[in-house]
């Protein structure tokens, strides 16, 4: 009894000084430039670093299944993916999941991007600017380029994609029955935002209705990044969750849109068609199918 006390005084000073921590500096800052700012003996003890997947051999995996999910961003769970979308009165510590990826695609931190799920055809940061803006040249503009060859800045409308356009993300995932385990696990394999081209913001009287997948991340490399950077948790603020595992234990609300099937890993919307009831419906029926799976393993 005494050992399991001390066992668990131990795991609650360790908690503790992890919420201590959890508010950057706050509480030691001596001027508001500190906050944020780790000392030292903070730094030098910090192994702090995304939870490692374990090796999985092939002979290991009994069953498995590939899933494509829709998170939608009028939900209110998923609400800590979709904000802040307005960053004037906030701390550099506090971003949309949006903001941290585009950031660090830019700084060169993010590198495997591509342009579909199947994560078969790369991309660059140049392909993702030109996703992400959009140029158009006034009336004016055209006046002066057809007068004199050229046209001033100030004739050019320039409109960028931010976190506010984000609609919903795209998530690609991997079901399997781990056989040494004997349990049912998932692993991210993908994420993508999903908004109106760029062109819309400057024609918004057209009402254009084009959703597009941005760019695919390879989820997996992008681990480190996303474990640094945290997402607001409103039941309590002094230990904010990262995006890594806020995506890893699946903090969110999906609906199934795709599964790898014989069709050639046709969309739910293909074969069920002006009826979004049935579609949901189907979504349902497809996760009911993975966790029976699980269920079933422990049937004699």
């Amino acid at each position: 009894m005494k050992f399991k006390c001390l066992v668990l005084c131990s795991l609650g000073l360790i908690l503790a000084s992890f919420h201590a921590t959890a508010q950057l500096n706050i509480l030691n800052a001596k001027t508001p430039d500190e906050i944020g700012v780790k000392t030292e003996a903070q730094i030098a003890s910090d192994n702090d670093t995304p939870l490692p997947y374990g090796y999985i051999d092939n002979r290991d995996v009994l069953w498995s299944k590939t899933v494509w999910e829709i998170i939608d961003l009028d939900e209110r769970v998923n609400f800590p993916l979709y904000y802040p979308i307005d960053t004037n009165n906030i701390g550099p510590e506090r971003r949309s999941l949006y903001d941290v990826l585009v950031k660090n695609i830019k700084n060169g931190r993010i590198t495997e991007i591509y342009s579909d799920s199947y994560f078969t055809t790369k991309r660059d940061l140049s392909d993702i600017q030109a996703s992400l803006t959009y140029s158009d040249t006034t009336d004016l503009g055209i006046e002066q380029f057809n007068a004199e060859g050229t046209v001033d800045p100030e004739f050019v409308r320039r409109f960028t994609l931010d976190a506010g356009d984000i609609e919903e993300w795209r998530v690609r995932g991997f079901w399997y029955l781990d056989k040494r385990q004997g349990e049912l696990k998932y692993r991210l394999l993908g994420i993508c935002p999903v908004a109106n081209e760029a062109r819309s913001k400057a024609f918004q009287d057209d009402n254009i209705d084009s959703k597009v997948e941005l760019f695919w991340v390879w989820f997996p490399a992008a681990r480190q990044v996303l474990h640094e950077a945290k997402a607001f948790n409103r039941l309590n603020t002094s230990m904010p969750v990262s995006f890594d595992h806020l995506l890893n234990s699946r903090r969110f609300a999906g609906v199934i849109y795709r599964e790898d099937n014989e069709y050639g890993d046709r969309e739910v919307k293909d074969y069920i068609t002006d009826n979004a009831l049935m579609q949901l419906l189907e979504s349902e029926r497809i996760k009911e199918l993975i966790r029976n799976t699980e269920i079933d393993l422990w049937n004699y």
